[in-house]
């Protein structure tokens, strides 16, 4: 779960990690308001979206009067912001963060990541900050520094400070800088975090390290325990096809492709989705209906991959152990009685029960194109879709 910049900021400040100050709003007059608070004579105004890149895309201005900032609100408040992470349709803004202007001597780079592949806390720093960390690693790899961390064990003194002084600060902001990492490292312990970063980590005048941006996403598995955190849940910035599906209790990712998928298990899924793609297609969505299917779920689950208007096929993958075949057809058939499908459905069932799944899909008098094997499924829902769209 992805969380906005302000509210990041809000748990970096709880453990003592610096942070300009700053307000957040929901119209021009609050954004004012919140200037009027701050006092001074600039700002920085930020549009409140779960993407990076915002400044690349006029999200993040320093404006110089109320005026600016009532300019800056009326652009982007209610509206989508586009940027090279959201894709073309952008992601809506419905809260606006004002915030200190800082005297920035330099900018750094710092984030903290779960390396899963080690099954250790991975921390990376790097003097170009403001930039992204991809591009920085392809052009200039001997700018980044890292250092893993036993979560075992966890980050010791010795550790932050031997990460800092890869930063080339003045000696008079390294115990400063450590402090921070180590306030960092037990935010993103304490809160079940998979990634914080900030980008940029500023050193200002007066040789303090503070955090001019922030990002943080957290562990869906472990929020029943962090009740706090999940209050920073903004529907707004998701997937709406992903809040139907949570509300049903389905996994559901959408993707860029045209085949709609609705298998059961993570691992089958993704074998599936290679099939499709080896074929020559390309999957519309990751959907796992998990075990125990009803048939009412299984119905839900092809409306839930129908509301997808890039669909243009479907493929329903089922190898069933606690599920049951004749659950899933029986739910297919259900649908189909409901409302016509005039895209082709190609639908390979395996395991318990498959003769009568088999059999209420053959009794049905329904358009259902039945396949044995995944590699036989895969192969022709792709041939289908071509030949229905003519691609």
């Amino acid at each position: 779960m992805n969380i906005h910049e302000y509210q990041a900021k809000k748990i970096l400040a709880q453990y003592g990690v610096p942070v300009p100050r700053g307000g957040v709003a929901h119209s021009a007059t609050g954004a004012i308001y919140q200037a009027n608070e701050l006092g001074g004579d600039k700002w920085i105004v930020k549009a409140q979206v779960h993407s990076g890149a915002r400044g690349k895309a006029g999200g993040v201005k320093l404006c110089e009067s109320p005026k600016e900032i009532s300019q800056f609100c009326d652009q982007f408040l209610g509206n989508n912001l586009v940027t090279n992470q959201t894709g073309p349709e952008g992601k809506m803004v419905s809260s606006i963060y004002v915030e200190e202007a800082t005297d920035i001597i330099k900018e750094l780079y710092f984030s903290i990541v779960l390396d899963r592949a080690t099954q250790k806390v991975t921390l990376v720093v790097s003097t170009e900050g403001g930039m992204d960390i991809e591009q920085v690693a392809e052009e200039m790899p001997e700018k980044i520094n890292k250092i893993r961390i036993d979560p075992s064990v966890g980050m010791q003194p010795f550790q932050a400070r031997q990460l800092v002084f890869t930063l080339g600060l003045p000696n008079e902001a390294i115990g400063s800088a450590s402090r921070a990492v180590m306030k960092c490292y037990r935010a993103f312990r304490d809160t079940d975090a998979n990634l914080l970063e900030i980008n940029p980590l500023v050193l200002t005048s007066g040789n303090k390290v503070l955090a001019l941006d922030a990002k943080m996403s957290f562990d869906a598995n472990a929020l029943y325990r962090r009740p706090e955190i999940f209050e920073f849940h903004d529907k707004t910035q998701q997937d709406i096809r992903e809040i139907n599906a949570a509300e049903h209790d389905l996994n559901y990712i959408g993707l860029e492709g045209n085949i709609g998928c609705l298998i059961n298990g993570a691992g089958l899924a993704m074998a599936t989705m290679d099939m499709i793609q080896h074929a020559g297609g390309e999957p519309a969505n990751f959907l796992d209906i998990g075990g125990g299917a009803s048939a009412q779920r299984v119905a839900t689950s092809i409306e839930l991959v129908l509301s997808d208007e890039n669909v243009e096929a479907i493929l329903v993958n089922i190898f069933a152990g606690i599920n049951r075949c004749d659950w899933v057809a029986q739910g297919i058939v259900d649908l189909l009685n409901k409302r016509d499908i005039d895209i082709p459905l190609v639908v390979r069932l395996s395991g318990t029960n498959v003769e009568k799944g088999q059999k209420i899909l053959r009794d049905s008098g329904k358009k259902v194109i039945t396949a044995e094997t995944l590699s036989d499924a895969a192969h022709t829902v792709v041939a289908e879709w071509k030949k229905s769209t003519g691609k």
